[in-house]
């Protein structure tokens, strides 16, 4: 506790490693830099910290100076922050984990971060959460977990979360507790960020979320095709689960996507093809089978991403080809 009068401050450790995820870091930063600025009296600060300090760079190639590993750290919270390769060794940071709270702070683990902190502690995942892409990851290396689809899961001092954008409502999270509903409400309103989602709100895509079309037929058709990946409804099946025709499922694609319902479903199997390739040792034929393509697979991989599903892996395999610059990390 403060003493009386005294301003309390809280401090936010952020564990990085190479390849970390920029998205995630300033999801973070900039809530508590304006936060900082909003409030009468700046009540955050924050360390970078990783295994060995020094120069990090992320897989935007912006770099961050960090510290070193705390043995006894004193923040209030800590973040450990994803980089696209859920088998990255830095990630593995238990001991950590648990020092922090041993000493009462609570830790976000973000994306891979929380796929490798579930894989390593053994749990089954259906209570936890990460990011769609690393779920289907470890259910198809495994079967080991159907994890949990919220954005975030809070259990006890350790919170899983999916990372990428869901990272600000994570920090707007944190925040409210230590600031005013009014600044609260500005820091939002500064960040563009229309409504903060609760820890419960559920993933887009990996999490069968609506895509928010305002268009009810074409919302349900595009979480049934969410969730139907490993074995594809023919479209003729699904306007009669609709309940509408194919001509009118046409045109609803055309008006609100740009695009119609087999392009649609193909290229949605497809990008959960490309994950599975570039993040599982799962053979060709596998990866085409668990998205729905039981023949012909590596002639539509080839059409839509230009390289065949073999020369993929035979650039992984040489080191010619960056998965960081692949993953979700284009998109930090």
């Amino acid at each position: 506790m403060s003493a009386a009068g005294e301003k309390q401050r809280w401090h936010v450790d952020i564990l990085v490693a190479d390849g970390f995820v920029l998205t995630e870091v300033a999801g973070i930063v900039d809530a508590m830099r304006i936060a900082n600025r909003v409030a009468a009296f700046p009540p955050f600060t924050w360390t970078y910290r990783s295994a060995f300090g020094g120069v990090v760079e992320s897989g935007a190639e912006v770099c961050v100076k960090a510290e070193s590993f705390a043995q006894k750290p004193e923040a209030d919270y800590a973040f450990v922050i994803g980089n696209a390769d859920p088998d990255c060794p830095a990630l593995s940071v238990g001991t950590q984990i648990d020092r922090y709270t041993f000493r009462g702070a609570q830790v976000f683990l973000l994306a891979e971060a929380a796929s490798r902190y579930i894989k390593e502690r053994g749990y089954d995942g259906s209570h936890l959460s990460t990011h769609w892409e690393n779920s289907d990851v470890l259910r198809e290396r495994s079967g080991l977990f159907e994890a949990g689809n919220a954005i975030a899961t809070e259990d006890g001092l350790v919170v899983t979360c999916a990372g990428m954008g869901a990272t600000v409502d994570v920090m707007l999270a944190v925040l409210r507790r230590h600031i005013s509903s009014a600044n609260l409400m500005t820091v939002a309103n500064v960040l563009l960020h229309e409504k903060i989602r609760d820890f419960s709100t559920r993933q887009p895509l990996g999490g069968a979320r609506s895509s928010g079309s305002g268009d009810r037929e074409l919302d349900q058709c595009l979480q049934i095709m969410q969730a139907n990946i490993e074995d594809p409804i023919p479209i003729s099946e699904l306007v009669k689960v609709l309940g509408i025709s194919a001509r009118s499922l046409e045109r609803k694609f055309r008006t609100h996507l740009n695009t119609t319902p087999n392009t649609h479903y193909r290229e949605l199997r497809l990008a959960r093809a490309n994950n599975l390739l570039l993040n599982t040792n799962m053979s060709v034929r596998e990866v085409g089978l668990a998205c729905g393509f039981p023949s012909g697979f590596s002639g539509l991989y080839k059409g839509f991403f230009g390289i065949t599903p073999f020369a993929l892996r035979k650039q992984r395999r040489l080191g010619s080809s960056n998965p960081s610059q692949l993953g979700k990390s284009d998109s930090a």
